[in-house]
């Protein structure tokens, strides 16, 4: 009977010292981190004795100056289970360096402060892109049967000879313009002779 008390006692034991090992924290982002656009800030803050907590964010140059002025994101008056803690709107501040802080106040006046540096807000500078490098392609042809291979470089054109004209011989049969004249006159020569003799013939022929 008296195993149970113990019992009850001990587990009782392991869960304060659960509860008690429970810390505020900040998952993401993480010290570095390049940020863009709408972030999600992931994070622990179900802790015991939980009165209050603040999310808030500062220059990270004055992230350890204990009266750095902190610009609040959120605030909670009850713990948050949600892995989730909130939706931080980086386009509503300008590109720099940041610092986060989740700052828990406990019900004994006690606060716990978790603090994220070096956060880099950067929605106005280009994303960076992979660069593709192209090459040429290089072949290497190899010549068959021993042919030699065309020498690289200008190479000159021959130049091209065309044949010169050759004179053709004179065309025995051809007639001048002096052939045709004196034949011309030897016919008409001719006609006027057998004229002159058929006349005489048919005068004679007449006369008998």
């Amino acid at each position: 009977m008296l195993n149970l008390p113990i019992a009850m006692l001990k587990f009782s034991l392991i869960l304060f010292l659960l509860f008690q090992g429970a810390t505020a924290a900040i998952t993401s982002p993480q010290t570095g981190d390049t940020l863009r656009g709408q972030i999600e800030i992931l994070g622990q803050m179900d802790v015991p004795n939980f009165a209050s907590a603040e999310l808030a964010f500062t220059f990270d140059a004055n992230a350890s100056d204990p009266a750095a002025s902190w610009f609040p994101i959120q605030t909670y008056t009850q713990p948050l289970t949600n892995p989730v803690i909130a939706i931080w709107d980086t386009t509503a501040v300008t590109d720099g360096d940041y610092a986060l802080r989740l700052r828990i106040l406990l019900q004994d006046g006690t606060t716990q402060d978790v603090v994220v540096k070096s956060l880099k807000i950067r929605n106005n500078v280009p994303i960076p892109t992979a660069t593709v490098t192209q090459t040429e392609a290089v072949f290497n042809f190899q010549p068959l049967n021993g042919t030699p291979e065309a020498p690289n470089g200008p190479t000159s054109t021959p130049a091209i000879v065309y044949p010169s004209s050759t004179p053709l011989p004179p065309n025995p049969a051809s007639l001048t313009t002096a052939s045709i004249t004196a034949i011309f006159w030897k016919s008409a020569l001719v006609v006027l002779v057998l004229f002159a003799v058929f006349s005489f013939i048919l005068r004679l022929r007449k006369n008998i």
